[in-house]
């Protein structure tokens, strides 16, 4: 197996396990997580929708890191979600004065600003994984 592939395959396995650590916990709590999405100045709307969707979304894109056929799109999701948690952050952090949390698990116990850094790196990391997916790709 080359390096780029096993580089891969551990970037898949900690986001396979981060999505489900983080669905489970959300989903084994759903009451608590709904109502903190509930106290969101950005989400209060459409919490119930959320409450459902996150953790539905989370499981699919674990799912679908799980096979090769479907990595890259695994992939490709799973950067599209980073994007979207980390541009909630900062919008929280910016124009809220009111911070909940409804990360679930571990997750609840950074601050604000180390959940920030925490999902940079994360996005970094499926950057990574995107790129060498797609240029093994581009190789065959």
């Amino acid at each position: 197996m080359k390096r780029r592939e096993v580089v891969v395959d551990l970037i898949s396995l900690l986001y396979i396990s981060l999505f489900l650590y983080a669905a489970f916990s959300k989903l084994v709590d759903y009451d608590r997580f709904r109502v903190q999405l509930g106290q969101s100045p950005l989400l209060t709307s459409i919490a119930g929708f959320v409450a459902w969707f996150i953790p539905f979304t989370e499981i699919m894109l674990a799912t679908a890191l799980s096979f090769t056929r479907s990595r890259l799109l695994g992939l490709y999701g799973s950067f599209t979600l980073m994007v979207i948690f980390t541009a909630y952050i900062i919008a929280i952090l910016n124009f809220s004065e009111y911070l909940p949390c409804s990360c679930g698990g571990i997750l609840e116990k950074l601050s604000w600003t180390q959940h920030l850094v925490f999902n940079l790196c994360l996005i970094a990391l499926i950057l990574l994984g995107i790129l060498l997916t797609s240029s093994k790709h581009e190789l065959s």
